[in-house]
């Protein structure tokens, strides 16, 4: 049990500490991060992740590293749909480059509690009822086919959802923004800004996305600390990634199907454990990664169309 507390204590002070020094020293003042820049800090954060599923092997085994590795590409890809979101509310809130990376920041800080909380709860769950492995496996089948036939268009008006509304409604919302400030004075009254209302979108948006991915991978592992450790290093990654692939993005159409593909397999997985199949964690990662290959591949080898405006009827 101490052994236990000290592995968690352990890696979230180091997970602060790695946070502190991204925002206090590398980003304390605010700038547009560049594909360069966010490309060094996606290969930092990846090293860091595969340093830290060697510590696994290390001191656990072969079986846990691969169940955290196969945890941690299931997150990280399925993670890569969130970039859509933040996209196009970045885009519809007209959120200046040089705030997004705060935006980003503070969100994750409020993802890794809601998630802590969804997975000791997850994790606990499966382990009393194990029934509701089979219930998580049909809702990701069912994600992944309503993901297939969603349309790319089919995106709603952020000012529209209802967390802005609920927001705009409850608390007393600034007309206009100060910089990168969440809170500003107005006449008197402590206000929220807009880039607030971006925050609460981001933070609810994470865990929407949580209500898929978390399911997906209790289906790869039920161990808490894997779980947990791996959705951490992946979210890490999201950032810096975001500042990546943010121009690249519509060159990955086949990604969405992918994404659908893995949340079908993981999903069909953890059903066929009824019949007393289980699929070998090495395979499992292999077929993962050979789905996120074959959509990047598919992608380059046959470029989405451009879309040509409509023309005036003469």
């Amino acid at each position: 049990m101490n052994t236990q507390v000290a592995l968690w204590v352990g890696f979230n002070l180091f997970v602060v500490a790695m946070l502190a020094i991204d925002l206090g020293l590398f980003h304390r003042k605010e700038h547009a991060v560049s594909p360069k820049e966010a490309g060094v800090w996606t290969g930092v954060w990846i090293t860091i992740s595969l340093i830290f599923c060697a510590g696994v092997w290390r001191f656990s085994g072969s079986e846990p590293a691969l169940q955290w590795l196969t945890a941690y590409v299931v997150e990280y890809s399925l993670s890569v749909d969130n970039l859509f979101v933040f996209l196009m509310v970045f885009g519809y809130f007209r959120v200046a480059p040089e705030h997004q990376h705060r935006v980003l920041f503070w969100g994750i800080i409020g993802a890794f509690i809601m998630r802590a909380v969804l997975i000791i709860a997850g994790t606990a769950l499966v382990k009393e009822f194990h029934w509701l492995i089979y219930l998580f496996g049909a809702f990701l089948v069912f994600t992944a086919l309503k993901m297939l036939v969603s349309k790319d268009d089919d995106a709603a008006d952020p000012e529209k959802g209802i967390v802005v509304r609920f927001a705009r409604r409850v608390l007393p919302v600034a007309r206009q923004g100060n910089g990168s400030h969440f809170f500003i004075r107005d006449d008197g009254r402590l206000k929220v800004t807009p880039l607030f209302l971006v925050l609460l979108v981001v933070e609810v948006t994470d865990l929407l996305f949580a209500l898929d991915s978390i399911p997906a991978v209790l289906g790869i592992s039920q161990d808490p600390f894997i779980i947990y450790t791996s959705n951490v290093c992946a979210i890490l990654g999201l950032r810096s990634l975001f500042f990546v692939v943010a121009s690249l993005m519509e060159k990955f159409h086949f990604l969405k199907v992918g994404l659908a593909a893995i949340l079908g397999f993981v999903g069909a997985k953890m059903l066929v454990t009824y019949f007393d199949i289980h699929i070998h964690i090495g395979l499992s990662l292999g077929v993962i990664a050979g789905i996120l290959t074959a959509s990047i591949v598919a992608s380059l080898i046959w470029p989405k169309a451009p879309e040509h405006p409509p023309q005036a009827k003469s």
